[in-house]
């Protein structure tokens, strides 16, 4: 049977770098003009995802030339560019890779669990601005089930190797002396806060100043980690005493510029932005070192490598799951008329009772409507399961209402 088309289109880690997917990514206020443009113009399915490792959309759109335009139109990228390195996934493979992206299989980082986060934040989106139908509902839903499913039944999420561990575990085994070092961590969203709990899970370093743009939001990050809070007009300042700069800003230009850096400074920056918030030419200073995302997610440990024996539980899990997303849909196409069926069944059942009733005073219509119910369950059950597994499924469907003479009235 013939299910729902669905297409993808987008770039990622695996043929773009931070740079280039930086041009397209998307802020929230983006992808919401984005998506309300896609309605106006008859798009009413589709979900933008835009994260550091990967933009994408998801669609039933058959065009994907369209959608590759709205992506370029509303961000820095060009037809060009994604031409070069995005691509194009349509109809089962589109499904299939949606559940891999959901669960963390295509993560730059295998098993991030944070992804799962991420995509169903930009699916709410959607589904708030009137951009969702039935199936994508659907659709979305099970992957955020199967996500639940293998972080539960396997150990593919296993030991921290998220982006914010990764640039912890490049300061623990590359910078001496650590504990002595002064580090500045500029940005407190999601990767901030994760990247501050393992600066102090990980490092007995006493040393650790926040700061954001917003000083209250800064202030409850700190408070339940115990770092140090500086005022953004500080920002240059803090940067001159620092040994070590975490960047976890969500900018869309850098927010850390080469004049802020002082030419003879030593410092060890970490680029945790897409788009990169650091200057590149601050590579060029003799004594910085700067580190993208791109060279982060390619630090390797035990955890990664034991997360590779969990693949193929979590491929059985997202085989079954996405069985069961097909099976929904083909129900889909002919549960009105099993409907329609177990309605008449329930007609003929209730007329007979009644002319019972009439016949026999003693007439029990309790026990005959347990009997009853049972059979119509059962015939239901039986023409159902029928169809789901027909080779011909329009002309069965037929075939049904003409047996049981199901008319439109019925339905």
């Amino acid at each position: 049977m013939k299910a729902p088309f669905f297409i993808v289109i987008g770039i990622s880690y695996k043929d773009a770098d931070t740079s280039t997917r930086g041009k397209f990514s998307l802020s929230s206020s983006s992808s919401e003009r984005l998506i309300k443009h896609s309605i106006k113009i008859g798009l009413n399915n589709l979900v933008v995802n835009s994260t550091c490792n990967r933009v994408e959309i998801y669609s039933s759109c058959k065009d994907p030339n369209l959608l590759i335009d709205l992506l370029c139109e509303y961000s820095e990228g060009t037809v060009q560019e994604f031409n070069n390195y995005g691509y194009t996934i349509k109809g089962e493979k589109a499904v299939k890779h949606i559940f891999n992206v959901g669960t963390g299989l295509d993560s730059q980082i295998l098993g991030d669990f944070e992804i799962i986060a991420q995509l169903n934040n930009s699916f709410l989106r959607s589904k708030k601005l009137g951009a969702i139908d039935p199936s994508f509902d659907r659709l979305f839903n099970m992957v955020k089930h199967c996500s639940k499913r293998i972080k539960n039944e396997t150990n593919l999420s296993s030991g921290a190797t998220s982006v914010s561990y990764a640039a912890v575990r490049y300061i623990l085994d590359n910078i001496p002396n650590l504990k002595f070092k002064k580090i500045l961590l500029f940005g407190a969203g999601k990767i901030g806060r994760n990247t501050c709990e393992n600066l102090v899970k990980h490092t007995s370093n006493k040393h650790i100043t926040l700061i954001n743009r917003s000083e209250d939001k800064a202030k409850l990050v700190a408070g339940k980690f115990e770092v140090l809070v500086e005022n953004i007009e500080n920002l240059n300042t803090e940067i001159s005493n620092s040994d070590i700069l975490i960047v976890a800003t969500s900018a869309e230009k850098p927010t850390v510029t080469k004049e802020m850096v002082p030419k003879a400074k030593t410092l060890t920056i970490l680029d945790l932005s897409v788009p990169k918030n650091v200057d590149e030419d601050l590579s060029d200073f003799e004594n910085v070192d700067l580190l993208d995302l791109d060279y982060l997610s390619t630090i390797t440990n035990t955890n990664l490598e034991n997360r590779k024996k969990f693949i193929p539980d979590a491929k059985k899990i997202i085989k079954e799951i996405i069985e069961d997303f097909y099976l929904w849909i083909d129900t889909r196409k002919f549960a009105p008329t099993v409907n329609a069926l177990k309605i008449k069944l329930k007609k003929i059942q209730q007329n007979k009772i009644d002319l019972l009733k009439k016949r026999t005073s003693s007439f029990d219509d309790n026990s005959v409507k347990e009997v009853s119910e049972h059979l119509i369950q059962k015939i239901t059950n039986q023409v159902a399961n029928h169809l789901r597994d027909s080779d011909d499924f329009e002309e069965e469907l037929e075939s049904i209402k003409t047996i049981f003479q199901l008319n439109q009235n019925d339905y």
